[in-house]
């Protein structure tokens, strides 16, 4: 069976599933936690940019001041946003995460996306989101480009004051990896990208395994997170491919269970999300089966390089700009 966690280069272990925090409402976030890691949960996928880190901080002292579970079970990721990536700003980023939080160390922090964007002041507006000015008669986003490689230092220099464990980086490339890892003196231990199976990424994945850096794969259900941003069209849903549901019911499981088990079977570990209390158990419930080589393969033949997040699409529909990082 495949491991519950994964060891990266530095002998630390990121849990194979986790519970992802985008799109989670505040008022929901707080419960959300408790309940999750009384389902189990040790992994918290968060970001400046999903606006409920101080939520999700209130529901973590629950769990330790309630003795659900201790700091040291847990692992919390968070992430570095667009507009913090010049040297100066990375460190109060990372503080200001660590307030909301409630947290003195981070285990992992991720570069959020390979954009730099004009700093926004956090008492001018927190999370900044995507314009630089909301408000201007034309909004746009407005680009700063800092070098990944002053970004990343300054990252690095957050492991050497001990607030971070581990860094990484979301939404990059093999080019802009090779070039990361060229001029790196702490080394990427984990990529985070879009993973599931209409976009299966081998060559990436293939890339990261011979440069020992884990994968984490967000949205590994594919198209149901982007319904209700009109990012995704309907018909579009891997669990409801009758190759799927075929393989489900041979396993006598969901078919969200099957793309799941699908993804950490690869070897990736991956942050579904969820509000629902019998989800988060269905969803953590993939352990205890194996798909055979001809389901996987299958599954993996469903790809369609379709990605459902890219800013090359959604900055100039949604933020009048444009703004292609995979081309």
């Amino acid at each position: 069976m495949t491991e519950s966690n994964i060891k990266l280069y530095n002998g630390d272990r990121l849990p194979s599933v986790g519970l992802g925090m985008w799109k989670v409402e505040l008022e929901r976030a707080g419960d959300l936690v408790v309940d999750a890691v009384q389902c189990g949960y040790r992994l918290f996928d968060c970001a400046c940019d999903y606006g409920n880190e101080e939520a999700v901080g209130t529901g973590l002292r629950r769990v330790m001041t309630d003795g659900i579970c201790a700091r040291e079970e847990l692992w919390i990721t968070s992430k570095l946003w667009n507009t913090y990536h010049r040297r100066e700003h990375v460190r109060p980023a990372l503080e200001k995460s660590l307030r909301d939080l409630g947290l003195d160390c981070l285990d992992l922090y991720l570069i959020h996306f390979p954009i730099s964007l004009r700093f926004v002041p956090f008492e001018e507006r927190y999370p900044p989101e995507w314009f630089f000015d909301p408000h201007s008669p034309s909004p746009r986003m407005e680009i700063d480009p800092v070098p990944i490689a002053e970004t990343w230092q300054a990252m690095e220099d957050l492991v050497d004051a001990g607030l971070i464990r581990n860094i990484g980086v979301c939404n990059f490339g093999c080019s802009l990896l090779r070039d990361l890892l060229s001029t790196a003196r702490i080394r990427p231990a984990v990529l985070q990208v879009e993973l599931h199976p209409y976009l299966t990424q081998e060559k990436l994945l293939r890339f990261c395994a011979e440069e020992n850096i884990a994968v984490t794969g967000f949205s590994p259900l594919g198209a149901l997170s982007y319904y209700s941003l009109g990012m995704a069209t309907e018909g579009e849903s891997v669990v409801d491919t009758p190759v799927v549901r075929e393989i489900a019911a041979r396993h006598d499981r969901t078919p969200a269970q099957i793309v799941l088990r699908w993804g950490i079977q690869r070897g990736t570990a991956i942050v579904p999300k969820t509000t629902s209390v019998e989800r988060l158990k269905e969803n953590l419930s993939i352990f205890d089966f194996q798909l055979s080589s001809e389901e996987m393969n299958t599954i993996a033949g469903l790809n369609r390089n379709r990605r459902f997040n890219d800013p090359g699409d959604f900055c100039e529909s949604t933020f009048n700009t444009l703004c292609p990082i995979y081309e």
